[in-house]
């Protein structure tokens, strides 16, 4: 499947790995503050580009911005790397990365352009909030009126399925089970279509999900595309790729969201690409 053909899909997928930081502001009035990022495909050559995108270039750009909007958390919704996961890839990304993760947490997933084994050379594992799973990164996020649950879909280095996996499965059903009934979001990697290159166990996730409604949305990257849909009464947020898009009428940015107990708040920034929607903002609301 080429990649273009790969983005027509819908979808989900991310592991829950993280920057140390010196800190963690507190909640705001306008609510638990994330920058959501995704697909920064950073190569460990600041002159990479793809589509005529430079995503070293566009990553720089990024990171002020990201830091003036204050967020409490950052999380990259995988695909970190260029295309192979190299360590030099790591050490441009960490970089790049460091003056925000300074001021806050960045949480970072693995996507299937991801290496894991070389991730852990340059980064490691944020303390706060890493569960243990067989085989999977996975981080849990708790506010007072929202919890985030950052997942690991990385199963072929620069291949481009995706999957949880048994265990991870496992741990998600057993976890929601126990847990209160605050809202909840999932934030992974790979889009949730039924096609070869999307999360291959997109299926039983739902199905894992259903009996708990307190997850009202997943948000995802994988395809380079700034989309929202619902499924089962579930929200699907699409992130917009840092590094470049497949499509020109799609944008390159990330988006700025505000959790509280009765929804998300989302501003798209469009750095790059098809601009038109730049400050757009999005109001979902748990049903």
């Amino acid at each position: 499947m080429t990649r273009r053909g790969f983005v027509r899909g819908t979808g989900l997928a991310v592991a829950g790995l993280a920057l140390r930081s010196t800190g963690l502001r507190s909640a705001e009035a306008t609510g638990f503050r994330v920058a959501l990022l995704s697909d920064t495909h950073i190569p460990a050559d600041p002159q990479g580009q793809y589509r005529g995108f430079f995503p070293v270039r566009n990553l720089a750009a990024v990171v002020p911005a990201v830091i003036s909007a204050q967020p409490e958390i950052a999380v990259i919704c995988g695909d970190a790397a260029r295309l192979t996961g190299e360590v030099g890839d790591y050490e441009a990304l960490k970089a790049l990365l460091s003056p925000l993760a300074e001021r806050t947490p960045v949480y970072l997933g693995l996507g299937n352009h991801d290496n894991r084994a070389n991730f852990f050379q340059v980064f490691d594992p944020l303390p706060e909030g890493r569960q243990e799973v067989s085989g999977k990164h996975v981080a849990v996020i708790e506010r007072p009126g929202v919890r985030l649950i950052v997942l690991d879909s990385l199963l072929y280095v620069d291949r481009v399925a995706g999957l949880l996996g048994k265990a991870q499965r496992q741990w998600l059903a057993e976890f929601l089970e126990k847990t209160d009934d605050r809202a909840t979001a999932l934030l992974v990697h790979h889009t949730l279509g039924d096609g070869d290159g999307d999360l291959l166990d997109a299926d039983r996730l739902f199905a894992l999900i259903r009996p708990h409604p307190k997850v009202r949305a997943i948000f995802f990257g994988h395809s380079h595309v700034w989309g929202i849909t619902e499924r089962a009464g579930v929200h699907l947020v699409n992130l917009p790729a840092v590094g470049y898009n497949f499509r020109d009428q799609d944008p390159v940015g990330w988006v700025e969201a505000s959790f509280s107990a009765a929804g998300v708040d989302l501003l798209l920034h469009a750095t790059a690409g098809n601009r038109d929607g730049d400050g757009s903002r999005h109001s979902l609301r748990w049903g």
